[in-house]
């Protein structure tokens, strides 16, 4: 498998965080949003959306992360990312789609780029922008982590809700929003990070991270 996608992009990382999870082997491909290559004519044949990420795969070109990440379950049940019983799988989709259907519109690259570009927009008030819709969800999602009894992970492993929360708590990150309050999260955050799957998928150890120092020319 093949996928397309850019090192910060929170989909392209929940991506590779799932398939890293399951132990699957692929390429990733990088697809630098900053120029719009994801917009190009070749893209778009491939995936009509013009957007990342994209798996490729032998039974064709997949879109959309969270259609996916319910494909590979289906496709590879092997180690899976959903928990068998039908409560638990509940419970961790509601998590993972209240972030995934109420913080990906508001907070994508398109969307930042148009407060500033139409509405002259300063960084400062795009931050308060990312930051208020952030705790429009976030905040009650520590509440329901903190009702289901979490510990370090949601059930007893990291799976389809540690995928897609990580890199939105990552991209938090880089627009200050405070998680101080938050032990819940926090405490998965870090038990994530220690494990070797979400290492490999972290921005950082991304190839088309311009800021790795192993990926810079010699």
């Amino acid at each position: 498998m093949k996928l397309y996608g850019y090192f910060r992009s929170s989909t392209s990382y929940r991506l590779r965080c799932a398939l890293e999870l399951k132990g699957l082997a692929y390429e990733n491909v990088p697809v630098n949003l900053l120029k719009a290559e994801q917009k190009g004519e070749a893209f778009t044949a491939r995936n009509a959306f013009g957007s990342v990420p994209m798996l490729e795969t032998e039974t064709g070109d997949k879109a959309q992360s969270m259609a996916i990440l319910e494909w590979l379950d289906e496709a590879y049940p092997d180690q899976p990312l959903l928990p068998a019983d039908p409560e638990q799988r509940y419970v961790a989709r509601e998590l993972a789609y209240a972030i995934a259907t109420e913080l990906h519109a508001p907070l994508n690259l398109p969307v930042l780029k148009w407060l500033k570009e139409e509405y002259g927009k300063s960084q400062e008030e795009v931050d308060r922008w990312y930051r208020h819709w952030l705790a429009r969800t976030l905040e009650p999602l520590e509440q329901r982590l903190g009702q289901l009894g979490a510990g370090d992970f949601l059930f007893d492993r990291p799976g389809f809700f540690e995928a897609v929360l990580m890199p939105q708590m990552y991209n938090a990150r880089r627009f200050a929003f405070d998680f101080a309050d938050k032990p819940h999260m926090t405490r998965i955050e870090a038990a994530c990070l220690a494990e070797p799957a979400f290492q490999r998928a972290h921005p950082d150890a991304q190839s088309d991270n311009p800021d790795n120092p192993e990926n810079k020319d010699s």
